[in-house]
Formats: C-alpha cells, structure tokens, sequence
C-alpha cells in the first residue's frame, strides 16, 4: 500500500470515528449548556444505555432497530428520574454539590450494572451491517461507515431541533438566561428535564454502536472519560465545538496510531489539545468568560 493510501484510510478512519465520539461530547455539552453542570455521569449512563439495548435483543429477542427504540425509551425514563430525584432537590446549591452528586449517580450506576448484568463482556448483536468498502487500496469497516451515518443524522437532528422547534428554542432561552425565559413563562424545570433526556439519548445511541461493533461490558463508562479532553478542546457550552473537536482529535489519533504506533495514541493527540488550550482556555468555541478583580 503506497504511502498515499496509508494515509488516506488512517484519515478516513479517523473521521468515521468521530461521528461516535461527537454524539459522547454533545452528551456532556448538552447538559453543561442547559445547566452548567459537568456530568460526570455522562459515561455511566451511555454504559446503561448499551445494556438497556443488550437486554432488548438479546433476552427480549427483540429486532436490532426496535431494540434500540426499547432502550431510548428505558434511557429517558432514567433520565427524567435522575433529574427529578438527584438533581432538582439540590438547584440552587452550591456548583461542587451538583458535581459530586452526578460523581455519586455514577458510581452508582457502574454498581447496579455489575450487580444485573456483571462484569464480563457481553456479545451484542449489530446494528448496523458489517460488510467492508473498498476504494481502490484502501478498507474501511462498514460499521464505521453506518455509524457515522447514524451519528450524522442524529446530529443533525438536534440541530434542527433547537433552531425550528418551540422546545429547542425555549432550552435555548433557559440555557442563555433562565431568569429572563422564566419571566417570559418558559418552563424553566420542564426545559432543564429535555436537556437530561437529550443527553442520555445521544449517549444511548453512542454506547449501542460501540456495544453493537462487538460487546458490551462496564468499561464502556471509561471511555466517556477519554472524550472529555474532546470536550474541552471544542468548548464546555459549545455543540459546534464539539462536533470540530471530535473531528480533529478523531483524525489525529487515528494517524498516530498508524504512523507512530497504538502507544501513542491515547498520548499524542492530546498532547495537542494541551497546546491548544493553552492559547484558548475557554476552547475552540466555548465562550469566553471575563471575569472582573
């Protein structure tokens, strides 16, 4: 394979790949924009997701795409109750409370899917078609390919939701000044409980493409973690941010790997975003907030 076509698959890798890790990073996005809270829930609830899916096709027997309707399902509900039960009792609390109590919900979560489902991995079955394409030298998966699509769409979705639809608009309002969209009868709780439901949804589809490449396991939850640095590179409050930075470091890992090596993976790209922030603190697209001494 010409050096061309090593580079080119390694590229197109690389941005398939981001397509999964854009919908993890709008996970956290959407919830710190809406709430300004960190979710460090996020990876605890897209494992839940992946489960919820497992448990739909595999026990319920259930075809793959109605499966996946079984978990969204089962996923909002969850995300509903969190917000009801763990987080509208602490609003007006002090930030590190809120933190420490999605740290919490987290750790619970990991548990009880220990506890129902265990800790060895978990075949899953696909999702989406599997077959290879080729162009000339270069292979690329047929599920990367799916679920960049599948990613894509949903994305996209979203953003037409909170452009066009009456409800995006008004999490719009309540994200950028909740006061003044309560004057103007917004439904503050209302759009704040779409925010969390929007998250798990996004992290629910995530968490079945990886879990329907192969299997599902409660390491899944660690790899949210990993997008963080994502998230942070495109912006906290930023979903355009996000989609760019999942693209980069998508692209960045994926040429790592193939001219550097595996080790450096999880290392180089990184690297960059440290580089990066230290010129943007505030990220790619996150907004930039001046504080007065």
């Amino acid at each position: 394979m010409t050096g061309f076509y090593i580079f080119t698959e390694f590229t197109l890798l690389g941005l398939l790949a981001a397509g999964v890790s854009a919908l993890m990073a709008l996970s956290f996005v959407l919830v710190y924009k809406g709430t300004h809270v960190v979710n460090f829930a996020a990876g605890e609830v897209m494992m839940l997701g992946a489960y919820l899916y497992y448990t739909a096709a595999v026990l319920l027997k259930l075809p793959p795409a109605l499966a996946l309707v079984v978990a969204l399902a089962g996923i909002a509900l969850a995300s509903v109750a969190i917000e009801a039960l763990v987080l509208r009792p602490l609003a007006g609390q002090p930030t590190i409370a809120i933190l420490m109590a999605t740290i919490g919900m987290a750790s619970l979560l990991h548990g009880g899917v220990e506890i129902i489902w265990g800790q060895d991995p978990l075949e899953t079955p696909a999702l989406l078609p599997r077959f290879p394409v080729n162009w000339g030298e270069v292979m690329i998966p047929g599920a990367a390919i799916g679920n960049f699509v599948v990613a894509s769409v949903l994305i996209a979705g979203l953003v037409i939701f909170f452009r066009y639809s009456r409800a995006g608009i008004a999490m719009r309002a309540t994200a950028s000044d909740p006061v003044t969209a309560a004057t103007l009868g917004v439904d503050i709780r209302a759009s704040q409980r779409m925010t969390w439901i929007l998250s798990g949804v996004t992290g629910t589809v995530a968490g079945a493409l990886i879990a329907s490449s192969g299997s599902v396991s409660p390491a899944l939850a660690s790899s949210a973690l990993g997008v963080f640095a994502v998230v942070i590179l495109g912006g906290l409050d930023s979903v355009a941010g996000a989609i760019i930075a999942s693209l980069v470091v998508g692209v960045l890992e994926s040429l790592t790997v193939g001219y550097i090596g595996g080790k450096m993976r999880d290392v180089f790209p990184y690297l960059v975003v440290l580089a990066m922030l230290i010129v943007r603190p505030y990220g790619l697209l996150g907004t930039r907030e001046i504080e007065r001494l």
